[in-house]
């Protein structure tokens, strides 16, 4: 494979060592060859580094762009790899003279890039936002730097993400700590806690919160001290700050470091960061490398590192206070820092090493040809509607299961998906998605894609809206009339309780579907009852059954924000407001104080439509006087599932807390208010569950009891679910038989 490079040559920080380290071992595989637009010392550095480097400069672009595809179409060149505002502007031109796809590496928001700068951001900045939207592909240095990309408009399903890699191979002995830190001027001793920071001194980095939340942190704990690596221009403000905040002696000024790094993160205890705006800064994992105790701002990429409780601490941009109440906890506690520091590098040597970011970028590459290859066709990929957008983890984890089945037929499929929020489906899963209401995008979709999903969960009843009926049969209606295959996915039927709608959706479904795969038997007697005949029809299970727990340090992460800790015991309540629960609300929290009394167990109730369950939640929870904890946002379905395999029982109204729990492994007691509850768990051989009319303090303290008593043996529920899990393949089967795959 040979890559052509294309930078300014003036770059410095981040960009600078991820574009050297990425291409000096990159040339150990591939051919990475440099060109700078001008000489100086970045590509000095390059050289030194053994990496091909050739200056291609001047201000005459079309010259350039000449030159450049003769120096590229000679070279055998394959892919045009841009870095920074100018090589994008000339990337941007080298499309068409090429052929060749180009991508860019987003080093930071080009929005920012000129803060302070009015012209430059005029002009420069202009360019380079028009630049970036006339590329091929873009990969942010952070999952946060594509979201912020995407909800700027640009294509969600062409992005990348990679992520600032370090070497880290144990570092030398770095000599006498004390003795350095006094040479840089600071009130050191052998007490001390030093807290450190290398980043410029601009108002991007806000170091006015760092200096704030050390005073605060110090006034707690006086063994503070701070260092701050790096010049810039609000350095004399800064200086006032500490002065006025009468902590002038304990914060050091020791401008820019010279000879290297690794002596300053050595004779550190805890590194600090208080950006507004990062994508994946080198400081962390720097520190990393030296084990310390970090904390930092929630933004960019920094939470993918830091798992706040776990090992470190993120607060948000500009809380000076709770800035200073970490720094005061970890400058109290010794072990605290050690436990924070070693499993900080554990995470980052394991994940962030530049032997990772090296083979992410050969397989980015391997995917954008691969892409670019594709034989145009008249119709390809994919358009998934369903009950998506809305907040409702276990409706979206159907979704994220179809989309992963979907690229496990084939990773380039275009997809697009029909969303109550499009933005935020778009930000989640990184796909096209529209508008429900947008009728004419979404028919147009149609007209091009290969498969129609109607996908999962129980769409085709009239229960919970009349409306909703309508919208999803005339969804299948149109794909079908649009030239689309049409698969329902994996989905339940009912209750369809009014005559008229039965034989509409018996109509519909009779003339405009192929094939219906069900994710329990009770839909497949409801379809033989309406008269749907004709579509193939297979019985499989939920796709949800299929979607990994997150890691453990996610899902402990998860747990500390909402001050759970993550390994007691715990028997878990996920509830919904629905008829009549109101009166039954108190039987749940006699429930959950019985468990607790004889059992040991904790109640956590758990939200899994997080703008509706918890008020239900709290109705139960009334009144409770044991401890007892509410998780009203687990995140995605990841962390969700991990949760709740944290829990030895789980007692749920809600269906996919069911299925998750399941699919760990965990004791089920099901209270029923719509018959899919009931039917999942038939179709799984549980017997623990009631209607919610019939439910009664004995009952479910009876339920409970059984599900506990079963925990001793996961294995009798993990092989049922085993089986639906190979049974689920048929949904994936049946969609590439519609795609001819």
């Amino acid at each position: 494979m040979k890559v052509i490079h294309l930078i300014s040559g003036g770059d410095s920080g981040g960009a600078k060592t991820h574009v050297l380290s990425l291409l000096q071992h990159l040339n150990e595989t591939i051919t990475a060859q440099l060109v700078c637009f001008r000489d100086g010392p970045f590509a000095d550095e390059a050289r030194a580094l053994h990496i091909p480097t050739i200056i291609m400069g001047g201000n005459n672009i079309p010259k350039l762009r000449r030159q450049l595809t003769d120096y590229i179409q000679h070279g055998g060149y394959q892919l045009i790899h841009c870095h920074g505002a100018r090589a994008n502007m000339v990337g941007a031109l080298l499309r068409s003279s090429t052929g060749l796809p180009v991508v860019s590496t987003v080093h930071s928001d080009y929005k920012l890039d000129y803060l302070g700068r009015p012209l430059s951001r005029l002009t420069f900045g202009t360019i380079n936002a028009w630049a970036l939207r006339h590329l091929d592909y873009r990969i942010g240095v952070s999952d946060a730097m594509v979201d912020l990309l995407i909800s700027r408009g640009f294509p969600p399903d062409r992005f990348y993400t990679i992520y600032n890699g370090l070497d880290f191979t144990p570092p030398p002995p770095q000599g006498d700590r004390l003795t350095y830190l006094r040479g840089l001027g600071a009130d050191v001793n052998d007490d001390s806690v030093v807290i450190g920071i290398a980043a410029r001194l601009n108002p991007v980095k806000d170091m006015s919160t760092l200096i704030r939340g050390f005073a605060a942190g110090y006034h707690q704990c006086p063994r503070l001290r701070l260092v701050i690596a790096g010049d810039g221009e609000e350095r004399a403000k800064l200086e006032a700050l500490a002065e006025e905040l009468g902590v002038a002696q304990q914060v050091t000024f020791a401008g820019w470091i010279s000879g290297g790094m690794d002596r300053f993160y050595s004779a550190l205890d805890i590194n600090a960061l208080t950006s507004l705006s990062e994508t994946f800064p080198y400081a962390l994992t720097e520190g990393a490398r030296f084990h310390l105790a970090t904390v930092a701002t929630a933004v960019g990429g920094i939470p993918d590192l830091i798992d706040t409780g776990v090992n470190g601490f993120l607060f948000q941009p500009g809380d000076w206070n709770t800035l200073g109440n970490h720094l005061a906890a970890m400058g109290k506690d010794d072990a605290l820092r050690a436990a924070l520091g070693e499993k900080l590098y554990a995470k980052a040597s394991a994940r962030f090493s530049i032997r990772n970011t090296v083979d992410t970028q050969l397989h980015i590459y391997q995917e954008i040809l691969r892409r670019h290859s594709r034989p145009k066709k008249s119709r390809d990929g994919v358009v998934i509607c369903g009950a998506y957008g809305r907040g409702n983890a276990g409706d979206d984890a159907i979704l994220e299961a179809i989309l992963q089945e979907m690229r496990s037929i084939d990773p380039d499929m275009p997809v697009t998906v029909l969303s109550k929020d499009p933005k935020s489906t778009r930000l989640t899963y990184r796909v096209r998605s529209v508008s429900r209401m947008a009728v004419p995008v979404w028919q147009q979709a149609m007209r091009h894609a290969k498969l129609y999903i109607n996908g999962g969960g129980s769409l085709i009843q009239d229960v919970t809206s009349r409306r909703s009926l309508w919208f999803y049969l005339l969804n299948i209606r149109a794909a079908k009339r649009a030239g689309c295959q049409v698969q329902m996915y994996g989905c339940g039927i009912g209750p369809v309780t009014r005559e008229n709608h039965r034989k509409l959706a018996a109509n519909v479904l009779n003339r405009y579907v192929d094939i219906i795969t069900l994710r329990e038997p009770d839909s497949q007697a409801e379809l033989l009852a309406m008269g749907v005949t004709v579509p193939n029809i297979v019985l499989t299970a939920d796709p949800a059954l299929t979607l990994p727990r997150a890691s453990d340090d996610a899902i402990d992460s998860v747990m500390l924000r909402a001050g759970i800790p993550p390994r007691g015991r715990y028997l878990c309540f996920a509830l919904r407001k629905w008829k009549g629960f109101e009166e039954k609300a108190p039987l749940f929290g006699r429930a959950a104080q019985y468990a607790y009394e004889t059992y040991g167990l904790t109640p956590v109730f758990m939200s899994v439509e997080k703008h509706q369950d918890p008020g239900a939640n709290q109705l139960a929870a009334q009144g409770l006087t044991i401890p007892h904890y509410f998780l009203d946002d687990a995140g995605g379905a990841g962390t969700i599932i991990g949760a709740l395999s944290r829990m030895e029982a789980v007692v749920s109204m809600r269906l996919h807390a069911l299925i998750f729990a399941a699919g760990q492994g965990i004791p089920l007691a099901g209270v029923v208010y719509d018959p899919k509850v009931s039917a999942f768990l038939r179709y799984i051989g549980q017997d623990l569950f009631v209607d919610l009319d019939a439910l009664t303090d004995d009952v479910l303290r009876t339920m409970i009891d059984r599900a506990v008593a079963r925990s001793a043996h996961p294995e009798m529920q993990a092989a049922a679910v085993q089986h639906l899990q190979d049974l689920e393949q048929n949904n994936v089967a049946a969609a590439r038989q519609l795609l001819e795959l």
